[in-house]
């Protein structure tokens, strides 16, 4: 990379953190756990477009 190369923003969405499925009184411990996992699902695949992003970037200064 050269001096005075300016890098594209950072997509926000790579920024936004998952929150945890909230604890309901009362509800079913498995309900809770599927909608925990849908939660890491959705973090996982930010991670994968984040990092693609950042890959198909560096591909361009190779």
């Amino acid at each position: 990379m050269t001096a005075g190369t300016r890098l594209p923003d950072y997509p926000e969405d790579c920024r936004r953190k998952e929150a945890h499925a909230p604890l309901v009184e009362g509800q079913e411990k498995l309900s809770i756990l599927k909608r925990e996992r849908e939660a890491l699902d959705r973090q996982n695949a930010r991670t994968d477009r984040c990092a693609g992003f950042y890959d198909g970037l560096k591909v361009g200064f190779e």
